[in-house]
């Protein structure tokens, strides 16, 4: 008799209770600016292919959420602010798209790659995120390429630095949106050299 009436009891605190934080009203997400066209072909027996890994990241940007350099030694977060995926996954597909269309080249996945001879493109996404003391929007990678027959390594950072007026949810979306393509396309440009 008892345990219906504490049950009973306890039903208004069932909407109390919350096991996460309460998610934002969009996601952000990345949009290339270079694309292939919808029904092109690739085939790598008669183009140079290359595999994209999905680049380290430091533990900052290990998260949905998008870190803001408050100071030179620490990190917040943008409030109402979340990526829909991983941003070392997203700048993966965004380079993937570039280089594809930049370049020619067929982008292979590391499972696609297996028994091709193809490129291989590596690196670090050290910033993703904004600046604080800047009102930038700050996209750092660290490429490390291993052209198709080569066995040595190339290495080369790249950087883009796009101004925003204020710190939230939208302008981090177009900045770093903007700053990644630069990125992208400058870091297919190097490969396609």
């Amino acid at each position: 008799m008892k345990t219906p009436l504490i049950l009973i009891a306890m039903l208004p605190l069932a909407g109390c209770i919350s096991f996460g934080a309460k998610p934002p009203p969009t996601l952000l997400t990345l949009t290339s600016q270079s694309v292939l066209p919808v029904g092109q072909n690739q085939d790598s027996a008669v183009a140079k292919s290359i595999t994209i890994q999905v680049p380290t990241t430091p533990m900052a940007l290990a998260t949905a959420r998008v870190p803001v350099q408050a100071t030179p030694t620490s990190i917040a977060y943008v409030p109402n602010a979340q990526w829909a995926e991983p941003p070392a996954r997203l700048f993966a597909r965004l380079s993937s798209d570039t280089i594809a269309a930049r370049t020619g080249l067929v982008v292979l996945s590391t499972i696609q790659s297996v028994g091709d001879p193809s490129a291989q493109l590596a690196g670090e996404l050290r910033n993703f995120g904004l600046d604080a003391t800047t009102r930038e929007a700050v996209v750092t990678f660290d490429a490390s390429l291993t052209r198709a027959g080569k066995t040595t390594v190339e290495k080369h950072r790249f950087e883009a630095r796009v101004p925003i007026t204020t710190i939230d949810a939208a302008s981090a979306a177009t900045g770093i949106n903007q700053a990644a393509n630069q990125v992208a396309t400058e870091l297919a440009d190097w490969i396609g050299r």
